[in-house]
Order: C-alpha cells, then sequence, then structure tokens
C-alpha cells in the first residue's frame, strides 16, 4: 500500500534541522510556496528552530513587506543567503546590511545552472558570465557583506580563455509549488503562468540525499493526472502540502488570471494604451531600437512599456519579446505580474531561458539602470545600505548583441512635463543617475566593448551611446537646454556627437508609425564602401526579404552605390538573421548573381551567417547559378577568405 504524501504545511517543515540549506522556488509573486513559507517562520517563532539555515533562491521571491522569503528574515534562523535578486526581499537584505548573516549574490542564471548542474552530482559550473562585475573574485566574489569571508567563485584558465567556476553545494530541503498534485505526490503546474526551476530544484534536492516540499492548491485521485502534464514526478516529491488560497495566488495581487497561464488569449486592444508622459517616453525611444524579426528581452521597471509601446504601435507581430523566466513570445505584464505575459507562444523551464541567453541567443535586451559613471559601467545591484542583487542582469548584458538601458536622467522628484512635442523640465530629481563612479559594477562597459557590443543608454532628455572611451551623447529632447540641463549636471565630460534632436513623434500622442518602419528594408544604410580596401560591406543582419519588390530595391541600391564607381571592388555580407521568404528565393539568388557578375573581383566575395540553415538554404541557391556557395559561421572566417 502506497501512503499518501498529502502532509500538514507544519508537519512538512518539521524535518528541517539546524544548519540545513533550503533552496525556494519561484520568481516575483510567482510560483512561490507561501504556505510553505509561513509554516516555517511560525515554527521559529514557536520554538526558536530551525536554526543557522543556508537559504538559497535564483529570482526574487517577495512583495517588498512581508510575504515570500520575507517570512525567513530572522536574526537566528538564518546563517547564510545566496541570492540572485534581494530587491523584494527587505527583512533579509537587512540582515545582510546588519552583518547578521553572511550575504552572497550570484547571477540568476548561474544560481539556476548550479541547480542542475547538482541534480547531476557535478562539483559546479564553468561560466564566463560574472567577468568584470562585482561577482568575479578579482573585484568582490559576490560577497554582499564583511560576514560572507567564504569564496564560493574561483577564477580558472582554460587554455588562453579565463572562466569562473561556480562551486556547488548540496540542498537539503528544497521547497516548490505547483497547482495539483497525486497522493503520490504528481504534480502538474496548469494554473501557473511560468514553469521555472521546480524539477532541476527537485532533482538537485534528490541527488543530494535531500528532502522536497511541494506546495499545490488542489489533490487529485491517484493515477487521474495526464502524464503529459505532469511537471515534477512523485518519486522526486516528499511531502504534498494544499494551502489556503490566500496563500495559493497566482501573483500576490492576482487570485487567477487565465490569459496570464495560456488557458485563453486576449484581444491586446483590450490593454489600455500608455498615457504620454517621461517614463514613456523612454519606453517610447527605446522601442526604436526594435529590430524586425528580433528576439528580445524585456526586463523589470522602466523596460516593461516596451512591451506595451509595441501593442500600441501593433509591432508585436514584428519581434518576439521574452522573459528570462522561460516565457517566450506574446506582451510582457508589468507589476507584481512580470516575469509572466499574455497571449505567450511558449513557456520553457528557467535553466533552459538561461542556456538561451548564455548562448547569445537573444538579439537585445532592455533593462533598468539604478546609476552609471563616465566609462560605461553600470550598476542595478548595490547602492549604499540599499541591496537590490544582480538577478539577470549579468546574464543578460553579457552575450546579447545589443543592450538598451532606459533611465530617467534624475530621480526622486523629478518632474517633467511634455506639450506640443516639447519636453520642459520643471524640477530636477535630488539624485543623479550619472555618478563619477558606480557603487558596484553590474555592467563592464570594458568587457562590453571588448566583445563588441552595441549599448544605448535612454533618458526623458536624451540618449547616450558607449563609445571605446565612455559616454557619447548622441541625441537631446526638443525643448531641452544642453548646457544647463544635461551637460552641467554630469560629474563628467561626455563625447559630444551632435547631438541630433530625438524624434518630435516620441512626445505627440497617437502611434509613431514603428510598423511602416520596421517593415522597410532601410537598404541605403546597409552599405558601406572603403576606399582603402576596396571594398563594399553589406550588413543584411536582421533584413527579411519578403517580395520581389523588395529584391528590385536592392538591386537599385547597390548599383547606386557601385556603379559610378567604374570599377570592380571586393564585398563582404553579414547574413546573421536574415530571412528569406519562399516566394523571393528565386528572385534574390539571381540579384545576387547579376550583382557578383558586374561588380565583384574574381575571388572577391565572401559571406557569413551563425544561422546554418540560411547558409545550407542560401548557399544551394548559390550553387545552382555557378557561384561560390561557401558561406562561413563567422565574421574571421570570413575575412580570411577574401
Amino acid at each position: 500500500m502506497t501512503i499518501s504524501k498529502v502532509v500538514g504545511a507544519r508537519e512538512a517543515v518539521s524535518v528541517i534541522r539546524d544548519g540545513d540549506v533550503i533552496a525556494s522556488s519561484g520568481y516575483g509573486g510567482h510560483g512561490v510556496a507561501e504556505e510553505i513559507l509561513a509554516a516555517l517562520e511560525q515554527r521559529f517563532i514557536d520554538e526558536a528552530s530551525p536554526r543557522d539555515l543556508t537559504l538559497v533562491w535564483a529570482g526574487g521571491q517577495g512583495d517588498m513587506a512581508d510575504r515570500g522569503l520575507n517570512h525567513l528574515g530572522h536574526v537566528g534562523l538564518l546563517k547564510r543567503t545566496i541570492g540572485g535578486h534581494y530587491g523584494l526581499v527587505p527583512k533579509i537584505a537587512a540582515l545582510a546590511v546588519d552583518e547578521r548573516i553572511e550575504a552572497y549574490n550570484l547571477p540568476e542564471g548561474v544560481l539556476v545552472h548550479l541547480y542542475r548542474n547538482i541534480a547531476s552530482g557535478a562539483p559546479g559550473i564553468l561560466s564566463t558570465i560574472g567577468i568584470g562585475t562585482f561577482v568575479d573574485p578579482r573585484i568582490e566574489g559576490g560577497k554582499l557583506n564583511k560576514s560572507a569571508v567564504e569564496d564560493i567563485v574561483e577564477v580558472t584558465k582554460r587554455g588562453d580563455d579565463t572562466w569562473l567556476f561556480y562551486r556547488g553545494f548540496p540542498i537539503d530541503v528544497a521547497v516548490i509549488r505547483g497547482t495539483t498534485a497525486d497522493p503520490f505526490g504528481n504534480m502538474t503546474i496548469e494554473r501557473e503562468a511560468v514553469t521555472l526551476e521546480t524539477l532541476d530544484l527537485a532533482m538537485a534536492a534528490r541527488a543530494s540525499g535531500g528532502y522536497v516540499i511541494c506546495q499545490v492548491e488542489r489533490v487529485a485521485e491517484a493515477g487521474s493526472l495526464d502524464s503529459r502534464d505532469v511537471q515534477v514526478p512523485g518519486i522526486l516529491v516528499d511531502a504534498i502540502v494544499v494551502a489556503q488560497s490566500d496563500r495559493h495566488q497566482q501573483t500576490w495581487d492576482t487570485g487567477y488570471d487565465p490569459a496570464m497561464s495560456g488557458e485563453i488569449r486576449i484581444p491586446v486592444e483590450t490593454l489600455e494604451p500608455l498615457p504620454i508622459d517621461a517614463r514613456t517616453v523612454v519606453a517610447r525611444r527605446a522601442a526604436v531600437e526594435l529590430e524586425a524579426d528580433a528576439v528580445v528581452n524585456i526586463g523589470v521597471g522602466l523596460p516593461e512599456l516596451v512591451g506595451r509601446v509595441a501593442g500600441d504601435e501593433r509591432i508585436q507581430d514584428l519581434v518576439t519579446f521574452t522573459i528570462d523566466t522561460g516565457v517566450i513570445g506574446g506582451i510582457p505584464l508589468s507589476g507584481f505580474a512580470f516575469g509572466g505575459a499574455v497571449n505567450r507562444e511558449a513557456v520553457i523551464d528557467h535553466a533552459s531561458a538561461f542556456d538561451f541567453i548564455d548562448g547569445g541567443g537573444l538579439d537585445t535586451v532592455f533593462l533598468g539602470m539604478g546609476e552609471c559613471d563616465g566609462t560605461g559601467n553600470v550598476n542595478v545591484s548595490r547602492f549604499g545600505k540599499r541591496i537590490a542583487g544582480c538577478g539577470g542582469a549579468i546574464n543578460l548584458t553579457q552575450r546579447t548583441r545589443n543592450v538598451v538601458f532606459l533611465t530617467p536622467f534624475s530621480s526622486g522628484g523629478l518632474e517633467a512635463s511634455i506639450e506640443n512635442g516639447h519636453l520642459s523640465i520643471n524640477k530636477e530629481g535630488r539624485f543623479s543617475k550619472f555618478v563619477e563612479e558606480v557603487g558596484q559594477i553590474t555592467f563592464s562597459a570594458e568587457v562590453a566593448n571588448e566583445r563588441g557590443q552595441n549599448i544605448t543608454f535612454i533618458t526623458e532628455r536624451c540618449v547616450f551611446r558607449l563609445g571605446q572611451s565612455g559616454l557619447v551623447l548622441t541625441e537631446i529632447a526638443p525643448g531641452v537646454d544642453l548646457q544647463r540641463e544635461i551637460l552641467g549636471l554630469l560629474p563628467f565630460e561626455p563625447k559630444v556627437d551632435g547631438p541630433t534632436p530625438m524624434d518630435s513623434a516620441l512626445f505627440l500622442p497617437g502611434v509613431m508609425g514603428l510598423r511602416s518602419e520596421m517593415l522597410e528594408l532601410r537598404i541605403e544604410d546597409r552599405l558601406s564602401y572603403d576606399e582603402d580596401s576596396n571594398t563594399v560591406f553589406m550588413d543584411y543582419s536582421g533584413m527579411h526579404v519578403r517580395t520581389s519588390e523588395d529584391v528590385d530595391r536592392i538591386v537599385e541600391v547597390v548599383d547606386g552605390l557601385l556603379g559610378p564607381l567604374g570599377r570592380r571592388v571586393n564585398s563582404i555580407v553579414n547574413y546573421d538573421r536574415f530571412q528569406l521568404d519562399e516566394a523571393a528565393v528565386d528572385e534574390y539568388a539571381d540579384a545576387v548573381r547579376y550583382v557578383q557578375e558586374k561588380y565583384y573581383l574574381e575571388g572577391g566575395v565572401t559571406r557569413h551567417s551563425t544561422n546554418a540553415f540560411m547558409r545550407l538554404k542560401l548557399g544551394r541557391e548559390l550553387e545552382k547559378r555557378q557561384l561560390k556557395p561557401s558561406i562561413y559561421a563567422s565574421p574571421e572566417e570570413a575575412d580570411e577568405d577574401i
């Protein structure tokens, strides 16, 4: 006879011993096992036990007050914390500031990958994520206070490359959450908005000889669950706790929204359009950075509004928004619902989402910004005695081609008004977002420049780009005084390029016309000729050729550039993320042959793309036309070939 694993919350937490390592799954208000955490707190209050726990979590799990991991913010209950994000758990952050615990902050993606590696018996993970930031042991090693004396991150070499080694640890108790369980412990998540790290965490505890406690909202009859829906099998679960309804909401302020779980799709028109104010201007300007067919990640705070702008502009079908929780597609939600989305296309688990992020799968990421210095270093993780934590920011910024930081120019009382397409700064904020030196390096400008990333900083009044020697001011809002309201307020001297006026459409009600702009090829901006090397560079990255008219437009612009030269040239063509619809394949391949035969030197053209399918597809078409079919996987290989 199989004994039911369904027990009360107090009984479930009674197995936790002094000194245990507890790992909790969740993200914001999503997937947090509130009933279990509250029961553990009450046990400590009643019994002064357990004591000296090590608490581990990846995504922030709290409401910035009393719920979530804040239940565990008691002196004596915790000895050590290793967290990804502290901003939602001020009670624990206060213990770290007061030196009452040993506190560490590691990247969110590193922690969920550690769970998976612990599950497989690996000693830890090797990663380049974190190099040049405060988690690099050559800087701070992820330590948040003086009490954190143990080194849990190491620098190591593999050949000529530098890596960080994050040490694994046993997990004695895993706390996870789902929707439905049967008496055997099989668990489903049909009413959850995200999958998270529930399976990896359960397996990590099992591999450590630990204990798995799962909170659900209901119990089903044994054998009644569809095996395809089971997220965590019963063999990994030791205790099932059925929560009270007020401790098992979908998020902190939502009982249950079927659109958030993917049960239904909603009309985009039901979302209220954004008002035109200073915050919206920042999000609208950020949305201008979107490219058709790009895969984009949205961060918490101001970046959340970029998804709303995309809805207003009706461009949500031209890009794929993602969130580091594992949500793919749809329109990202904000507030306590951040981490979820409506009308999503898919949801993958937390660790797989960071596999994609760390592997360079994103084209663009939009993130908030705490402070930035003149070199371009950014801090989003710690501000004096206020600990926010890096969350997924380090993962998101280190392998993504385009990184966009969104921020008001100042905070703490900034008042700005918009009238007739002009911005007026009525009252400056008390705290500048641009400082002489950041308090902590969450984003390293030096590393970004070494990796050739494109970095943009957007405020309501101006836009900066990252240059090789620091910030470059490139745009200014209409109505803003350059010296008085920008340069005179900076503790450093940025390079000034222009600056050009920010588009007045950003400051006017109604749509900005982003849809038509994104669908344009803008081929004129993609071609450049270098006379010294006699080489034309064709940047077709991210371009989508849909029709024969698109092909005709490309040929027209190429003729206009190369025809007047009166000589044959070399050519390097970038086909990264290039898309070619079947309706235009033949016309495009014929156009390639025409351009090559008319303008290129013998053996003087080379092409590259990281997309293996595009290399194969276009290569076959070139071969049919007796052209060199090789398309290289990297720019370096292409350069060597030419």
